[in-house]
Protein backbone atom coordinates (compact mmCIF):
# COMPACT_ATOMS: atom_id res chain seq x y z
CA UNK A 1 0.00 0.00 0.00
CA UNK A 2 2.64 2.41 0.97
CA UNK A 3 4.46 1.50 -2.18
CA UNK A 4 1.32 2.27 -4.20
CA UNK A 5 0.93 5.62 -2.47
CA UNK A 6 4.59 6.40 -3.01
CA UNK A 7 4.44 5.50 -6.65
CA UNK A 8 1.33 7.62 -7.10
CA UNK A 9 2.91 10.67 -5.56
CA UNK A 10 6.07 10.08 -7.44
CA UNK A 11 4.13 10.02 -10.71
CA UNK A 12 2.26 13.12 -9.65
CA UNK A 13 5.48 14.92 -8.84
CA UNK A 14 6.89 13.90 -12.16
CA UNK A 15 3.80 15.26 -13.90
CA UNK A 16 4.03 18.50 -11.97
CA UNK A 17 7.69 18.74 -12.77
CA UNK A 18 7.08 18.22 -16.48
CA UNK A 19 4.32 20.84 -16.48
CA UNK A 20 6.64 23.29 -14.80
CA UNK A 21 9.31 22.55 -17.26
CA UNK A 22 6.95 23.10 -20.11
CA UNK A 23 5.75 26.34 -18.59
CA UNK A 24 9.28 27.42 -18.02
CA UNK A 25 10.20 26.59 -21.52
CA UNK A 26 7.26 28.54 -22.87
CA UNK A 27 8.21 31.40 -20.64
CA UNK A 28 11.81 31.27 -21.81
CA UNK A 29 10.76 31.00 -25.43
CA UNK A 30 8.51 34.02 -24.99
CA UNK A 31 11.21 36.03 -23.33
CA UNK A 32 13.69 35.01 -25.97
CA UNK A 33 11.25 35.96 -28.70
CA UNK A 34 10.68 39.33 -27.10
CA UNK A 35 14.42 39.89 -26.70
CA UNK A 36 14.97 38.90 -30.31
CA UNK A 37 12.24 41.22 -31.47
CA UNK A 38 13.60 44.02 -29.31
CA UNK A 39 17.08 43.31 -30.58
CA UNK A 40 15.82 43.34 -34.17
CA UNK A 41 14.04 46.62 -33.55
CA UNK A 42 17.19 48.04 -32.01
CA UNK A 43 19.23 46.78 -34.93
CA UNK A 44 16.78 48.25 -37.43
CA UNK A 45 16.82 51.57 -35.60
CA UNK A 46 20.63 51.55 -35.63
CA UNK A 47 20.66 50.64 -39.29
CA UNK A 48 18.22 53.43 -40.04
CA UNK A 49 20.30 55.85 -37.94
CA UNK A 50 23.48 54.77 -39.65
CA UNK A 51 21.90 55.14 -43.09
CA UNK A 52 20.60 58.61 -42.28
CA UNK A 53 23.88 59.70 -40.77
CA UNK A 54 25.85 58.09 -43.55
CA UNK A 55 24.09 60.28 -46.14
CA UNK A 56 24.76 63.37 -44.02
CA UNK A 57 28.37 62.30 -43.56
CA UNK A 58 28.76 61.64 -47.26
CA UNK A 59 27.33 65.09 -48.03
CA UNK A 60 29.61 66.60 -45.39
CA UNK A 61 32.62 64.70 -46.65
CA UNK A 62 31.79 65.65 -50.23
CA UNK A 63 31.42 69.27 -49.22
CA UNK A 64 34.69 69.10 -47.28
CA UNK A 65 36.45 67.52 -50.24
CA UNK A 66 35.20 70.27 -52.52
CA UNK A 67 36.33 72.87 -50.01
CA UNK A 68 39.71 71.18 -49.61
CA UNK A 69 39.96 70.81 -53.37
CA UNK A 70 39.16 74.50 -53.83
CA UNK A 71 41.71 75.48 -51.19
CA UNK A 72 44.26 73.14 -52.71
CA UNK A 73 43.52 74.59 -56.13
CA UNK A 74 43.97 78.10 -54.77
CA UNK A 75 47.21 77.00 -53.15
CA UNK A 76 48.38 75.42 -56.40
CA UNK A 77 47.47 78.52 -58.36
CA UNK A 78 49.28 80.64 -55.79
CA UNK A 79 52.32 78.38 -56.05
CA UNK A 80 52.19 78.58 -59.84
CA UNK A 81 51.92 82.37 -59.63
CA UNK A 82 54.86 82.37 -57.24
CA UNK A 83 56.82 80.17 -59.61
CA UNK A 84 55.95 82.47 -62.49
CA UNK A 85 57.01 85.44 -60.36
CA UNK A 86 60.24 83.63 -59.49
CA UNK A 87 60.84 82.81 -63.14
CA UNK A 88 60.12 86.43 -64.07
CA UNK A 89 62.53 87.65 -61.41
CA UNK A 90 65.11 85.10 -62.52
CA UNK A 91 64.69 86.30 -66.11
CA UNK A 92 65.07 89.89 -64.96
CA UNK A 93 68.17 88.94 -62.95
CA UNK A 94 69.61 87.21 -66.00
CA UNK A 95 68.89 90.30 -68.09
CA UNK A 96 70.52 92.50 -65.45
CA UNK A 97 73.48 90.11 -65.23
CA UNK A 98 73.76 90.25 -69.02
CA UNK A 99 73.50 94.03 -69.03
CA UNK A 100 75.68 94.62 -65.99
CA UNK A 101 78.92 93.45 -67.64
CA UNK A 102 78.12 95.89 -70.48
CA UNK A 103 77.78 98.72 -67.96
CA UNK A 104 80.86 97.88 -65.99
CA UNK A 105 82.88 96.23 -68.74
CA UNK A 106 84.69 99.27 -70.09
CA UNK A 107 86.26 100.41 -66.82
CA UNK A 108 86.91 96.80 -65.77
CA UNK A 109 88.51 96.01 -69.11
CA UNK A 110 90.36 99.30 -69.06
CA UNK A 111 91.54 98.67 -65.52
CA UNK A 112 92.61 95.12 -66.35
CA UNK A 113 94.08 96.07 -69.72
CA UNK A 114 96.17 98.86 -68.23
CA UNK A 115 97.74 96.70 -65.53
CA UNK A 116 101.20 96.97 -67.13
CA UNK A 117 101.00 100.75 -67.43
CA UNK A 118 99.60 101.01 -63.90
CA UNK A 119 102.54 99.00 -62.60
CA UNK A 120 104.93 101.24 -64.52
CA UNK A 121 103.35 104.44 -63.19
CA UNK A 122 101.20 104.05 -60.10
CA UNK A 123 103.25 101.40 -58.33
CA UNK A 124 106.51 103.22 -59.03
CA UNK A 125 105.07 106.52 -57.82
CA UNK A 126 103.91 104.84 -54.59
CA UNK A 127 107.33 103.32 -54.03
CA UNK A 128 109.09 106.59 -54.77
CA UNK A 129 106.94 108.77 -52.51
CA UNK A 130 107.22 106.31 -49.63
CA UNK A 131 110.98 106.93 -49.62
CA UNK A 132 110.62 110.64 -48.92
CA UNK A 133 109.87 112.29 -45.60
CA UNK A 134 109.47 115.72 -47.15
CA UNK A 135 108.81 117.27 -50.56
CA UNK A 136 111.99 118.49 -52.23
CA UNK A 137 113.50 118.99 -55.67
CA UNK A 138 115.01 115.52 -55.71
CA UNK A 139 111.55 114.02 -55.33
CA UNK A 140 110.31 116.02 -58.34
CA UNK A 141 113.26 114.78 -60.41
CA UNK A 142 112.48 111.17 -59.53
CA UNK A 143 108.82 111.68 -60.45
CA UNK A 144 109.94 113.13 -63.76
CA UNK A 145 111.91 109.98 -64.49
CA UNK A 146 108.91 107.74 -63.72
CA UNK A 147 106.70 109.65 -66.14
CA UNK A 148 109.26 109.66 -68.95
CA UNK A 149 109.82 105.88 -68.66
CA UNK A 150 106.02 105.39 -68.90
CA UNK A 151 106.14 107.17 -72.31
CA UNK A 152 104.31 110.27 -71.16
CA UNK A 153 106.88 112.16 -73.27
CA UNK A 154 109.61 114.56 -72.25
CA UNK A 155 107.77 117.78 -73.06
CA UNK A 156 104.54 116.67 -71.43
CA UNK A 157 106.41 115.39 -68.37
CA UNK A 158 108.21 118.69 -67.88
CA UNK A 159 104.91 120.56 -68.17
CA UNK A 160 103.30 118.29 -65.59
CA UNK A 161 106.18 118.57 -63.10
CA UNK A 162 106.18 122.36 -63.39
CA UNK A 163 102.44 122.43 -62.72
CA UNK A 164 102.81 120.05 -59.81
CA UNK A 165 105.64 122.06 -58.27
CA UNK A 166 103.60 125.28 -58.46
CA UNK A 167 100.53 123.65 -56.98
CA UNK A 168 102.42 122.13 -54.07
CA UNK A 169 103.86 125.54 -53.30
CA UNK A 170 100.55 127.34 -53.78
CA UNK A 171 98.59 124.94 -51.56
CA UNK A 172 101.47 124.62 -49.05
CA UNK A 173 101.53 120.83 -49.24
CA UNK A 174 104.29 119.25 -47.16
CA UNK A 175 103.33 115.57 -47.03
CA UNK A 176 104.79 113.50 -49.93
CA UNK A 177 101.85 111.07 -49.68
CA UNK A 178 99.53 113.86 -50.94
CA UNK A 179 101.54 114.44 -54.12
CA UNK A 180 100.11 111.46 -56.01
CA UNK A 181 96.53 112.78 -56.00
CA UNK A 182 97.75 116.23 -57.01
CA UNK A 183 99.69 114.76 -59.93
CA UNK A 184 96.66 112.73 -60.98
CA UNK A 185 94.51 115.82 -60.94
CA UNK A 186 97.02 117.87 -62.93
CA UNK A 187 97.17 115.19 -65.65
CA UNK A 188 93.38 115.30 -66.01
CA UNK A 189 93.42 119.11 -66.17
CA UNK A 190 96.19 119.15 -68.79
CA UNK A 191 94.42 116.59 -70.99
CA UNK A 192 91.12 118.49 -70.84
CA UNK A 193 92.82 121.80 -71.55
CA UNK A 194 94.43 120.32 -74.66
CA UNK A 195 91.25 118.61 -75.95
CA UNK A 196 87.75 119.63 -74.96
CA UNK A 197 85.89 116.74 -76.61
CA UNK A 198 86.91 113.10 -77.14
CA UNK A 199 83.80 111.87 -78.97
CA UNK A 200 83.50 110.80 -82.60
CA UNK A 201 81.59 113.33 -84.73
CA UNK A 202 79.40 111.35 -87.12
CA UNK A 203 76.21 113.36 -86.87
CA UNK A 204 74.32 114.49 -88.83
CA UNK A 205 74.26 111.73 -91.40
CA UNK A 206 75.46 111.00 -93.96
CA UNK A 207 78.96 110.75 -92.51
CA UNK A 208 82.26 109.53 -93.87
CA UNK A 209 84.97 108.12 -91.59
CA UNK A 210 88.41 108.02 -93.21
CA UNK A 211 90.75 105.69 -91.33
CA UNK A 212 94.50 106.21 -91.73
CA UNK A 213 97.57 104.58 -90.22
CA UNK A 214 100.58 102.50 -91.10
CA UNK A 215 100.37 98.77 -91.74
CA UNK A 216 100.36 96.58 -88.65
CA UNK A 217 98.76 98.98 -86.17
CA UNK A 218 95.34 97.28 -86.31
CA UNK A 219 93.71 99.64 -88.81
CA UNK A 220 91.56 97.04 -90.62
CA UNK A 221 90.50 95.39 -87.36
CA UNK A 222 89.52 98.79 -85.95
CA UNK A 223 87.34 99.42 -89.02
CA UNK A 224 85.64 96.04 -88.62
CA UNK A 225 84.89 96.62 -84.94
CA UNK A 226 83.56 100.11 -85.65
CA UNK A 227 81.29 98.79 -88.40
CA UNK A 228 79.91 96.16 -86.02
CA UNK A 229 79.34 98.75 -83.29
CA UNK A 230 77.63 101.26 -85.57
CA UNK A 231 75.32 98.60 -87.03
CA UNK A 232 74.31 97.53 -83.51
CA UNK A 233 73.37 101.16 -82.88
CA UNK A 234 70.88 100.93 -85.74
CA UNK A 235 73.03 102.69 -88.33
CA UNK A 236 73.19 101.70 -91.98
CA UNK A 237 76.91 101.19 -92.55
CA UNK A 238 79.04 100.65 -95.65
CA UNK A 239 82.78 99.87 -95.85
CA UNK A 240 85.21 100.75 -98.65
CA UNK A 241 88.39 98.66 -98.89
CA UNK A 242 90.81 101.38 -99.96
CA UNK A 243 94.01 99.73 -98.66
CA UNK A 244 94.70 97.97 -101.96
CA UNK A 245 98.48 97.62 -101.61
CA UNK A 246 98.80 95.49 -98.47
CA UNK A 247 98.55 91.80 -99.17
CA UNK A 248 95.26 90.27 -97.89
CA UNK A 249 93.97 93.64 -96.61
CA UNK A 250 90.86 93.35 -98.80
CA UNK A 251 90.23 89.74 -97.73
CA UNK A 252 90.61 90.72 -94.10
CA UNK A 253 88.05 93.50 -94.43
CA UNK A 254 85.70 91.16 -96.32
CA UNK A 255 85.89 88.77 -93.39
CA UNK A 256 84.92 91.60 -91.06
CA UNK A 257 82.08 92.41 -93.46
CA UNK A 258 80.77 88.86 -93.04
CA UNK A 259 81.14 88.94 -89.26
CA UNK A 260 79.44 92.29 -88.80
CA UNK A 261 76.84 91.94 -91.54
CA UNK A 262 78.00 95.19 -93.16
CA UNK A 263 78.27 95.59 -96.93
CA UNK A 264 81.66 96.28 -98.48
CA UNK A 265 82.85 97.97 -101.68
CA UNK A 266 86.18 96.60 -102.95
CA UNK A 267 88.40 96.34 -106.04
CA UNK A 268 91.21 93.97 -106.82
CA UNK A 269 94.58 94.12 -105.07
CA UNK A 270 96.79 96.91 -106.44
CA UNK A 271 93.89 99.07 -107.64
CA UNK A 272 93.87 102.85 -107.13
CA UNK A 273 92.71 103.53 -103.52
CA UNK A 274 90.99 106.77 -104.58
CA UNK A 275 88.92 104.84 -107.18
CA UNK A 276 87.67 102.50 -104.44
CA UNK A 277 86.67 105.46 -102.25
CA UNK A 278 84.91 107.04 -105.26
CA UNK A 279 82.82 103.89 -105.79
CA UNK A 280 82.21 103.66 -102.05
CA UNK A 281 80.80 107.22 -101.94
CA UNK A 282 78.40 106.60 -104.81
CA UNK A 283 77.28 103.28 -103.30
CA UNK A 284 76.69 105.04 -99.95
CA UNK A 285 74.55 107.66 -101.67
CA UNK A 286 72.57 105.09 -103.63
CA UNK A 287 71.94 102.90 -100.56
CA UNK A 288 71.32 105.88 -98.27
CA UNK A 289 74.01 104.76 -95.83
CA UNK A 290 74.38 106.65 -92.55
CA UNK A 291 78.13 106.03 -92.29
CA UNK A 292 80.75 105.19 -94.91
CA UNK A 293 83.98 103.83 -93.36
CA UNK A 294 86.98 104.06 -95.68
CA UNK A 295 90.16 102.07 -95.25
CA UNK A 296 93.15 103.84 -96.80
CA UNK A 297 96.63 102.90 -97.93
CA UNK A 298 98.97 102.29 -95.01
CA UNK A 299 102.34 102.70 -96.67
CA UNK A 300 104.74 105.10 -95.02
CA UNK A 301 107.82 104.72 -97.18
CA UNK A 302 108.18 108.45 -97.29
CA UNK A 303 106.06 111.47 -96.49
CA UNK A 304 105.70 112.47 -100.16
CA UNK A 305 104.01 109.22 -101.27
CA UNK A 306 101.73 109.23 -98.25
CA UNK A 307 100.74 112.85 -98.86
CA UNK A 308 99.98 112.23 -102.55
CA UNK A 309 97.78 109.18 -101.90
CA UNK A 310 95.85 110.75 -99.02
CA UNK A 311 95.40 114.11 -100.74
CA UNK A 312 93.91 112.37 -103.77
CA UNK A 313 91.42 110.57 -101.52
CA UNK A 314 90.56 113.79 -99.64
CA UNK A 315 89.90 115.62 -102.93
CA UNK A 316 87.55 112.83 -104.05
CA UNK A 317 85.66 112.99 -100.76
CA UNK A 318 85.31 116.78 -100.88
CA UNK A 319 84.18 116.75 -104.50
CA UNK A 320 81.79 113.79 -104.34
CA UNK A 321 80.60 113.90 -100.73
CA UNK A 322 81.02 117.53 -99.73
CA UNK A 323 77.87 117.65 -97.62
CA UNK A 324 78.84 114.63 -95.48
CA UNK A 325 80.05 114.91 -91.88
CA UNK A 326 83.74 114.00 -91.90
CA UNK A 327 86.11 112.34 -89.43
CA UNK A 328 89.73 111.44 -90.14
CA UNK A 329 90.76 108.81 -87.59
CA UNK A 330 94.42 107.94 -87.07
CA UNK A 331 95.04 104.41 -85.76
CA UNK A 332 98.15 103.99 -83.60
CA UNK A 333 99.67 100.99 -81.85
CA UNK A 334 100.16 101.81 -78.15
CA UNK A 335 102.91 99.21 -77.79
CA UNK A 336 105.21 101.31 -79.99
CA UNK A 337 105.33 104.10 -77.39
CA UNK A 338 107.18 107.16 -78.64
CA UNK A 339 107.18 105.76 -82.18
CA UNK A 340 103.40 106.23 -82.13
CA UNK A 341 104.01 109.90 -81.30
CA UNK A 342 106.35 110.19 -84.29
CA UNK A 343 103.77 108.56 -86.61
CA UNK A 344 101.13 110.96 -85.32
CA UNK A 345 103.37 113.94 -86.11
CA UNK A 346 103.84 112.75 -89.70
CA UNK A 347 100.15 112.09 -90.32
CA UNK A 348 99.21 115.38 -88.69
CA UNK A 349 101.36 117.17 -91.27
CA UNK A 350 99.74 115.48 -94.26
CA UNK A 351 96.13 115.22 -93.08
CA UNK A 352 93.67 117.08 -90.91
CA UNK A 353 93.54 114.37 -88.26
CA UNK A 354 90.40 114.80 -86.13
CA UNK A 355 91.00 111.93 -83.71
CA UNK A 356 93.08 108.94 -82.67
CA UNK A 357 92.21 105.29 -82.09
CA UNK A 358 94.86 103.75 -79.85
CA UNK A 359 95.02 99.96 -80.11
CA UNK A 360 96.66 97.24 -77.98
CA UNK A 361 96.64 99.23 -74.74
CA UNK A 362 96.17 95.96 -72.86
CA UNK A 363 99.53 94.66 -74.02
CA UNK A 364 101.83 97.53 -73.08
CA UNK A 365 103.38 99.39 -70.17
CA UNK A 366 103.57 102.47 -72.41
CA UNK A 367 100.01 103.67 -71.90
CA UNK A 368 101.36 107.06 -70.90
CA UNK A 369 101.57 107.80 -74.63
CA UNK A 370 97.86 108.69 -74.44
CA UNK A 371 98.70 111.69 -72.26
CA UNK A 372 101.38 112.87 -74.67
CA UNK A 373 99.11 112.54 -77.73
CA UNK A 374 96.56 114.90 -76.24
CA UNK A 375 98.78 117.24 -74.23
CA UNK A 376 101.69 117.57 -76.65
CA UNK A 377 100.05 117.15 -80.06
CA UNK A 378 96.54 118.31 -79.22
CA UNK A 379 95.10 115.17 -80.86
CA UNK A 380 91.93 113.89 -79.17
CA UNK A 381 92.10 110.19 -78.35
CA UNK A 382 88.61 109.04 -79.32
CA UNK A 383 88.85 105.26 -79.15
CA UNK A 384 90.98 102.78 -77.21
CA UNK A 385 91.43 99.05 -77.72
CA UNK A 386 91.75 97.04 -74.51
CA UNK A 387 91.38 93.50 -75.85
CA UNK A 388 90.90 91.26 -78.88
CA UNK A 389 87.10 90.95 -78.61
CA UNK A 390 84.73 92.61 -81.06
CA UNK A 391 83.39 94.86 -78.26
CA UNK A 392 86.81 95.77 -76.84
CA UNK A 393 87.18 98.96 -78.88
CA UNK A 394 85.60 101.59 -76.64
CA UNK A 395 85.08 105.37 -76.58
CA UNK A 396 87.87 107.07 -74.66
CA UNK A 397 87.17 108.87 -71.39
CA UNK A 398 90.17 110.79 -69.96
CA UNK A 399 89.01 110.62 -66.33
CA UNK A 400 88.42 106.85 -66.45
CA UNK A 401 91.78 106.35 -68.15
CA UNK A 402 93.74 108.32 -65.54
CA UNK A 403 91.81 106.64 -62.71
CA UNK A 404 92.79 103.26 -64.15
CA UNK A 405 96.54 103.97 -64.45
CA UNK A 406 97.01 105.95 -61.23
CA UNK A 407 95.34 104.24 -58.26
Amino acid sequence: MFKWIKDKFTKKDEKLSNDKIDDKLEELELEETQEIEELQEEIEEKIEYIEENTEDKLDEISSYDVEVSDKQMEKNVEEIDNLEDIETVEDEIEEVEEEEPKKKSFFDKLFGGLSKTRKEMSDKIDGLLSMYKKIDEEMFEDLEEVLVTADVGVNTTMELIDRLRDRVKREKVTDPSCVKELLKDEIKILMKESVDDNSLKLEPSPAVLLVVGVNGVGKTTTIGKLAYSFKNQGKKVLMAAGDTFRAAAIEQLEEWSNRSGVEIISHTEGADPAAVIFDGIHAAKARKADILICDTAGRLHNKSNLMNELNKIFRIVEREYGDATKEILLVLDATTGQNAINQAKVFKEVANITGVALTKLDGTAKGGVVIALQAELGLPVKLVGVGEGINDLQPFNPDSFIDAIIQ
